[in-house]
């Protein structure tokens, strides 16, 4: 058994207004808990400062990050991780090899000044970095699988297995063309008979249009990938910061008719604050707890 909770669901860019507080405006930063590892972080955005706040401050940290792409809104929450101001604390932090420079040398130069107060060695805590090939590895109690993803700029989509589950992780990914359903083999085989898919959702077909090299893709692209590779449960993620409490709330609905044809289990629109328990049982699909992002306009899942 392995819990996701979702601590940061928007891409982009973070937003603080009303008209989104339900969903929530942090950027992407998903946990995966398990009695079998120590957490393990897809992103690190602005959700990692809240995700920071719910761990003990007076036990050093230790845990993965699994890092899709240095992308501001994927990488903007390490400095205000508050468990890395513990002495003993230690992040192992793995992403995708840049070029010409490795991985470290690339997020020394943003958490520097002038950039931010202070650099990394000054941080009490230790972050350990892991220049990532695609390909299998292990961390300790899981394996990992990173792959390409379609997108702007070397950026890796993720398969964690962990306590007899599977979860794939994709939060940016270019769709080819409006309306199309060619899906990457590579992509494909990530999320192929996944317990959970956590799958970019950012943009309706109009959206998508006007915006269709931004290398993002339609909810219903999302939901394309999901059927396609037999994913049991579809969270939709990386919304727009634009899509209010109440779009994401048609979207869902729209992808969960879409689902229903597609043979797609369930589809579930990711929230700040929303835990998803997956059991290693094949019959059962992941189960929600406390989820803001509910409304009558939502039901059905």
């Amino acid at each position: 058994m392995a819990e996701i909770t979702f601590y940061g669901v928007r891409g982009s860019t973070p937003c603080a207004c009303d008209s989104v507080a339900r969903y929530g405006g942090n950027t992407s930063c998903v946990v995966v808990t398990s009695d079998d590892h120590d957490p393990v972080v897809f992103d690190l955005g602005t959700g990692l400062r809240f995700f920071g706040l719910d761990r003990p401050f007076d036990e050093p940290f230790r845990g993965t990050a699994l890092v899709t792409h240095l992308h501001w809104d994927h990488v903007q929450g390490i400095p205000f991780f508050s468990p890395l101001l513990v002495p003993g604390a230690r992040l192992d932090l793995y992403g995708p090899t840049q070029d010409p420079d490795d991985l470290e040398a690339v997020v020394r130069r943003f958490i520097q000044p002038p950039y931010f107060p202070v650099d990394i060695d000054e941080l009490p805590g230790e972050i350990v970095f892991h220049d990532t090939a695609p390909g299998v590895f292990d961390i300790p109690g899981a394996q990992v699988e990173a792959a390409w993803v379609p997108h702007v700029g070397p950026t890796f989509g993720f398969r964690l297995t962990t306590g007899g589950v599977s979860i794939a992780y994709v939060s940016d990914h270019q769709q080819p063309g409006l309306g199309s359903t060619k899906v990457d083999p590579a992509v494909l085989e990530l999320c192929r008979d996944v317990d959970v898919l956590i799958h970019d959702a950012q943009f309706d077909d109009l959206e998508f249009s006007m915006r269709s090299d931004w290398g993002h893709c339609t909810v219903d692209y999302a939901v394309e990938v999901a059927a396609q590779s037999g994913a049991r449960t579809l969270a939709l993620f990386h919304h727009d910061p634009s899509h209010t409490d109440v779009r994401v709330d048609e979207l869902l609905a729209d992808a969960r008719r879409s689902a229903d044809e597609r043979g797609v289990e369930q589809v579930v629109a990711a929230a700040e604050g929303l835990r998803l328990r997956v059991d290693a049982d094949p019959a059962a699909p992941a189960a929600r707890d406390h989820d803001p992002g509910s409304q009558p306009a939502a039901a059905g899942a």
